[in-house]
Order: structure tokens, then sequence, then C-alpha cells
């Protein structure tokens, strides 16, 4: 089949990649031309384990191409996939302007083309109820007939984006005609050739569904961290509690995990829209509003226990491993670290950072306001604590009798309870943990 991607962002790359694997013929289309000149020198522009391996295959076959010719991609193409950036705004609502510009300049390409041929347009970027109808309107304003407008959420994982893609739990279209459907299906078929479901639905419902899974799982980490900070004060472990709660079949295992908060470019940017639109609908989900204020207050818990332990920080110098919101990713966007480093700079502390992947990204949000390492036991030197904000794997078991001579002082504070209390007690060092005993 033949296909475009309008955007090659997050989104965008991935699934334009994965639908070029395959053996559709797939369009990629982006307004910047570094961007741009980068992919069509076979150069991955985001950080996703995986992705690259399929991204040079597939422009090697030339079945995934890159262009910033929005005509030539929708003129030749029947599918086109909207894969663009829908921003919180400052009242929390999506920002919808990529969107609608570029269905307006999608909508004069083919009107201009005599609108000819049936197109699909599909709806991939996280968008409020209502806007598959208001994408209709915009190209119906254009005296367009032969088309119709699709919604097809994605729910993938970063850092497991392309399994994700390749191998989903389920498919979600929103639709209103059967033929789209059936086009639907038949693109889909080979990504669930194990069974899995391919669920179709009105549009509306659609766009409903993907709100509601983000924000949902937001509402799962916020309780178990709101859980753990009250384990924390009754002399309870929060990790023996998890498994007893994961171990109920109506619970389950995933996302039980405390933590400094949630970040990332979905769960904070979704739950506010979802807010937003659920307020406008005069139907305010109150129960976001309250996991929104819950879990901007938890990424300064650890700020909190390391100003307890220490008093004044002035002139104190910490360690920071981990930058990214979540392993596996060079995505800082509403990073947790960023709100803790930046508390403890405006503490007089000094700072210094080592992360596997997002080190150049995190230039963006902390400037030179730190010390960036090539090494994650370089940036112990001369620090009084560490602090692990990320759980990369190569954090989990580090050489514990480097850090304790190269730190000052035996102190971790450990954001992401990767390590094993009793264990940090035996070896010596002072340990601070999310919903856990202090280790003194």
């Amino acid at each position: 089949m033949n296909l475009s991607v309008i955007g090659s962002g997050y989104v965008g790359l991935v699934s334009a990649t994965c639908f070029a694997e395959m053996g559709n013929n797939v369009i990629c289309v982006d307004n910047d031309k570094e961007k741009l000149a980068k992919m069509n020198e076979g150069i991955v522009t985001i950080y996703e384990p995986g992705l690259e391996i399929l991204f040079l295959r597939n422009i090697v076959k030339k079945r995934l191409v890159f262009t910033d010719d929005l005509e030539y991609a929708v003129t030749n193409s029947e599918f086109i996939f909207l894969s663009l950036p829908t921003p919180q705004s400052e009242d929390g609502s999506a920002d919808l302007s990529h969107v609608m510009e570029t269905t307006g300049k999608i909508g004069e390409i083919l009107k201009k083309g005599g609108d000819k041929e049936f197109k699909i347009i599909v709806n991939k970027s996280t968008v409020p109820v209502g806007t598959s109808q208001k994408v209709t309107e915009i190209l119906k304003k254009h005296g367009l007939k032969n088309f119709e407008v699709a919604s097809n959420p994605e729910f993938l994982k970063e850092g497991y984006a392309v399994e994700d893609f390749m191998k989903p739990d389920r498919i979600v279209i929103g639709a209103k005609t059967k033929e789209v459907f059936q086009k639907m299906r038949e693109l889909y078929e080979p990504f669930v050739r194990q069974g899995n479901p391919i669920l179709e639905m009105d549009p509306e419902s659609s766009e409903v569904t993907k709100y509601a899974s983000n924000s949902y799982l937001a509402m799962r980490i916020t309780f178990m961290n709101e859980l753990a900070n009250f384990c924390e004060k009754a002399g309870a472990n929060v990790d023996l509690v998890r498994r007893g709660m994961g171990s109920d079949t109506r619970i389950g295992k995933r996302f039980l995990f405390p933590g400094i908060g949630y970040g990332g470019s979905c769960f904070p940017k979704d739950v506010n829209a979802l807010i937003k639109t659920s307020s406008e609908h005069d139907s305010t989900m109150s129960i976001l509003v309250t996991v929104d204020k819950i879990n901007k207050a938890q990424k300064h818990v650890i700020v909190k226990k390391v100003k307890e332990h220490f008093g004044d920080l002035a002139g104190k110098k910490f360690a920071i491993w981990g930058l990214s919101f979540k392993p596996n990713t060079d995505d800082m966007r509403e990073a947790p670290a960023v709100i803790i480093i930046n508390e403890l700079l405006k503490a007089g502390a000094v700072i210094s950072v080592y992360d596997p992947a997002a080190m150049e990204n995190s230039k963006l949000y902390l400037k030179d306001s730190v010390t960036y390492n090539e090494d994650q036991y370089e940036a112990l030197s001369d620090s009084d604590a560490l602090l692990v904000l990320t759980e990369w794997n190569e954090f989990r078991n580090p050489d514990y009798e480097k850090i304790k001579s190269i730190l000052k002082n035996p102190v971790l504070f450990d954001g992401r309870n990767i390590y094993e209390p009793n264990r940090m007690g035996e070896l010596g060092f002072t340990y601070y943990s999310i919903g856990r005993q202090t280790v003194k």
C-alpha cells in the first residue's frame, strides 16, 4: 500500500519505519530541512532501541523516503497519516494548530488535483474528542467529497516503541464506513497475526480511548506514589505492598512502581487535555485534577529528603544519575530530573550529571547550569551524595565500593527504588528511597 506520514517526530518516524517494514511504500514528510538531510543520509533522529536496523533496511529498499514536498506525498498516497505535535497550551488544552494548518494545506492540494482519488486521512496524533469532525469540516470547506477522516491513536511506549508497533496489544480504529474499516484492517492485519484484536468504533470513541488509557495509567502511578508516601510514614514497605496488590488478578502487576512522578510527552499532556476537554463538556473529571496536582508535588519529594538530611545546601555538590523521564529514551519532556535539579540549584547546590542517552537533549533544559560527564563514576567526583533519578539498567548493579570511595559521604537518594535497602545498609550507605524506611 502507498501511504504518507506527515511529521517525523517520535510517533511519526516509528510509524513510518514500521509500516515500511511490512512492505508498504511510505513517504515521510517534514518541514525541518536539517532533520530531513540527516534522515536521507541514514541518520536516525531519535533514540529508540531497535529502530535503526529497520530504518536503514527500508531506506535501502526504497520503501521509506523523506521529503518536505507535501503535495507529492498527498498525491501519491492512499492513506495520509497525521503525526503532528499537539503540545499543551497554557490553559491545559491540546494545541491543534499544526493539525489544522496541515489539514488546510492537504485540502488545497486535493482540490487542486480535482478530488479524483479516494483518500483516507488518519489522525495518528493524540487529539481531543471531536478533532476528526473538525478535520472533516476543514476538508469539506475546500469542496472535497472523495475522502474520509479516521482516528487511529498510537499506544507506543518510549524505549519499546518498535516492539509495540510491530506486535501491538490492540489496534484501535475510529471510522464511519465499512469501506474505511476494511482498508484499515488490510493495512494492519500483518501486525496482528497472533490474534490481538483490531477494535472498530466511531471516531469520537477512538479519540477518547487514547486519553482515557493514558490518564488511567497516570492515575495508577499517582496512587502508588501517594501510597508510598503513606507507607513511609506508617513504617510499611511499599515494595511488599505492591507485590501483595499485584498478585490480585483484578489489579495486575504493571504500573505499580512508585517514584518521583511521571513525565514524558504523553501522560502530563494527556491528563491535562482530558481535564480541559471534560470541563468544556460540563463533565469535569475531578479525579484527574487531583492526579495532576499530586504528580507535580511528587517531583519535589526527593528534594525534601535531601534538605532534611543536609540542611543548608549552599555549596553542596550532588551527583545525578539519569536525566530522561524514563530509561531507554533520550526524551527530556516533563522529566522529573529537570524539576529536581532546578530546585537543588535554587538552594545553592552544585550539580554534576550523567545519562546514557539524554545528555544532549538535557542541555536544552539545563543549559550550562550543571556539569555534564561522559562516565557515571566521573559524575561522583567531589560530590556529597548521589541521586538516582532514572532507572537505566547500567545503574542497577554498580560498583558500590567505587561509589563509596569517590563520594565525600556514602549517601544515596534513590528516586526509583532500584536498590534493596537492607543491602545498602550492609554496604555502609545512608540510603533514602520512596515508600521504604530510610537506612542510616
